[in-house]
């Protein structure tokens, strides 16, 4: 099994905890999650299939959760940008992770695989 920690562990405070952190709340939502590396992110897989990335922003090195199929999520802190199916939910690594947002966010993700909106 590949070592996920090397990736987490290579960041530097706050990111490191604030990304730990979010790695432990995503892992906890569902039983059927899995974790990965894809494009070098952490990705979590939910039976296999995709849900959502970790990764930080290239300029402000503040982290994000990467939403795969965000567009069928609504939420004012979720961007888009320039992506066609995926969104983002930035976090400041400084400040108290928003807990009950991040995990609601977190479950209508998975419920879109749950409830079949998105074919497994």
């Amino acid at each position: 099994m590949e070592d996920f920690d090397q990736y987490y562990l290579g960041r530097d405070e706050p990111n490191k905890s604030c990304l730990l952190a979010l790695r432990s709340i995503i892992l906890r939502q569902d039983d059927h999650i899995s974790e990965t590396r894809k494009y070098g992110m952490p990705c979590f897989c939910y039976r296999q299939k995709m849900f959502c990335y970790l990764w930080a922003d290239k300029k402000t090195e503040e982290p994000y959760i990467l939403f795969v199929e965000g567009n069928y999520l609504d939420h004012p802190q979720l961007e888009a940008g320039n992506r066609a199916r995926m969104k983002v939910f930035r976090l400041d690594p400084a400040k108290d992770l928003p807990l009950e947002t991040i995990e609601m966010l977190l479950n209508e993700a998975l419920d879109l695989y749950r409830n079949g909106v998105i074919k497994m």
